[in-house]
């Protein structure tokens, strides 16, 4: 099968992306993996499979909208995807598929709405963050406390003292947590440092991906969890986001770039 995709990321969270409007190419976890293995296949940290969301059964939301499904790249089905939103608006509107300034998507944790801003970046409405109880997180023979926080997917928040400490983490394996049963699905664990009153450094492990150079849903929780009250800038390691919290509803605010076009024989 021969597959038309494109290739695009938001501050370095990568992915591949392409289009499906009847919901015809429902696929395989073993086609994902593939597709998003970076020697094998095309590369990318999850697949963005663009459905309208009247052909979409589970969907039972507003119908004139475009559907996100999203992929992790082993696999597996994830609720949301903060950088992958926007990259999935930037094909639509690069793709001619949606117009205006403002286009709402579909997806798993409900309905987001994105706004083109002037100078290039994407604003995206990514629901309430509500943090909940506190967990541990353990990486290698360290652990910390961590808040858990809800972005429509499920995170948890670890605050370490010095930048040193973060970047020596060894995130090539997932964490762990206590409770064992708090994520029952797995969770995003993000590690943070506070730089400063309102910015705050960042590295994650994604679950069902491993550690990414960004997380969007990830980004927000954890300004949730830092207590910010306003705004806050973030520095992962592929670049810079802002959350504004000031809303009834967080908004991520950063670049999305599609940078290639092609096509692929993806195997049955």
């Amino acid at each position: 099968m021969l597959l038309e995709f494109a290739k695009g990321h938001g501050t370095r969270n990568d992915f591949v992306v392409f289009a499906d409007p009847d919901n015809l190419l429902d696929l395989t976890a073993a086609q994902v993996s593939f597709l998003c293995d970076r020697r094998g296949g095309v590369g990318g940290d999850g697949i963005l499979r663009a459905v309208r969301a009247n052909q979409v059964p589970e969907w039972s939301g507003e119908r004139d909208v475009w559907f996100m499904d999203y992929r992790n790249a082993d696999g597996s089905i994830a609720e949301m995807c903060g950088n992958g939103v926007r990259v999935f608006l930037r094909y639509l509107e690069e793709e001619g598929l949606v117009t205006g300034e403002r286009v709402s998507v579909a997806t798993r944790a409900g309905l987001r709405t994105g706004r083109f801003l002037p100078d290039g970046r994407i604003a995206v409405t990514m629901g309430p963050a509500t943090c909940g109880g506190e967990v541990r997180l353990t990486v290698g023979a360290n652990s910390w406390p961590a808040t858990s926080v809800n972005v429509g997917n499920p995170h948890a928040v670890a605050e370490l003292e010095t930048a040193a400490q973060l970047a020596a983490l060894d995130l090539s394996v997932p964490p762990t947590w206590e409770p064992a049963d708090a994520f029952p699905s797995g969770v995003n664990a993000e590690f943070v440092v506070r730089e400063a009153p309102g910015r705050i450094r960042l590295r994650v492990h994604e679950r069902g991906v491993g550690e990414t150079e960004s997380c969007g849903t990830g980004v927000v929780a954890a300004a949730a969890a830092a207590g910010q009250s306003d705004h806050c800038t973030v520095e992962v390691i592929g670049g810079t986001l802002e959350v504004d919290l000031t809303g009834p509803e967080a908004v991520l605010i950063g670049p999305a770039v599609v940078v290639a076009r092609g096509t692929c024989l993806l195997p049955t």
